[in-house]
């Protein structure tokens, strides 16, 4: 390996790597257990980069070498992966893969994969058990029955477009600012987040109970906003009502959109940034810079989170936090 930066903390760990052999560079994904055989003749040159945290392993590698990948992800994972570039076709577990190809593995299961000549690609391997749970309680589905057979998910192009974009933005953040990844809320909300992704790339199911009542979804809305008075200091994020009130996201998104013309992501998201707003105006020396405020709050994007911010209050956080501080003095 010609160059490696890693960061290790109780939280999480950053890895990044360049490698110059191919069999170094199979080693260099955590607790998996690989061997790569360099194919095409030429100089080898791959470039690998991975967060862990939580129940998530998020990472990215690129070769520009034909290899073949053999071996296992850990036990009681899930695998997905979505090409970012590809130089040709590749053969995964006995089918034929392409640059829309998402391709997913169990822990346990044989890897068997021969890459093209150039592959670039992102991948997250979750807990499996973690994942399943998420789904069944947000979604009301059985990922792993779904994908009990599937080595390549049954998505269409505009789906491993969606995965791509939305893990190209992990990556890219946590690179930017993977100490944010030190506080509890934002891996929460991060693994949401990833774990949502995932759920949304595996196939088109629908939901087959009927839809609520105008009462009942009046209800949940109800109960929602009891819900989150009753945790008006802490970050609640779609999951968590699912599970509390319990009812898929679906119900959830029909009962607010009716009720309050609004969807449940956003006014969750106002909720947040209304708590970001209280604890910046509290401008307590001790809660840290506006980055650390807002990775309490779960927010992992920062360009995102400042939009959201100045365009909810007219101004940028900073900005409240500057007039706070001002008025203390």
């Amino acid at each position: 390996m010609t160059a490696t930066t890693a960061s290790h903390d109780q939280a999480y760990t950053a890895v990044a790597r360049d490698t110059r052999d191919a069999d170094d560079h199979a080693s260099c994904l955590q607790h998996w257990k690989q061997r790569y055989d360099q194919l095409t003749a030429g100089a080898f040159c791959g470039s690998f980069e991975e967060y862990w945290f939580d129940n998530v392993q998020v990472f990215r590698e690129r070769t520009n070498q034909s290899v073949r990948e053999v071996g296992q992800a850990w036990e009681g994972s899930r695998t997905f992966g979505v090409p970012v570039e590809v130089d040709g076709k590749g053969w995964y577990c006995g089918e034929i893969v392409d640059a829309d190809s998402v391709i997913t593995l169990r822990g346990g299961q044989e890897l068997d994969f021969r890459t093209p000549r150039v592959h670039d690609v992102l991948a997250v391997t979750a807990d499996a058990q973690a994942l399943n749970t998420y789904a069944l309680q947000v979604e009301h589905r059985d990922l792993e029955a779904e994908l009990a057979t599937c080595r390549v998910t049954p998505s269409t192009p505009a789906q491993a477009e969606n995965l791509r974009s939305f893990l190209g933005t992990v990556i890219a953040s946590l690179r930017a600012t993977p100490e944010m990844l030190r506080h509890a809320q934002m891996r929460k909300a991060l693994e949401q987040a990833i774990f949502g992704s995932l759920i949304a790339v595996a196939g088109n199911q629908s939901e087959n109970r009927p839809t609520p009542s105008c009462n009942a979804r009046q209800l949940v809305v109800e109960r929602a906003r009891e819900y989150m008075q009753a945790h008006i200091e802490e970050p609640i994020t779609v999951a968590d009502l699912c599970a509390e009130l319990r009812v898929s996201r679906r119900t959830l998104q029909y009962s607010f959109q009716d009720v309050l013309n609004l969807n449940p992501v956003s006014f969750l998201r106002a909720m947040r940034l209304n708590g970001v707003r209280r604890a910046l105006k509290r401008a307590d020396p001790a809660a840290g810079t506006v980055a650390d405020i807002a990775a309490r709050w779960g927010f992992w994007h920062l360009s995102h989170f400042a939009a959201d911010y100045r365009a909810m209050f007219g101004e940028l956080p900073s900005e409240t936090l500057r007039s706070a501080m001002l008025h203390r003095c």
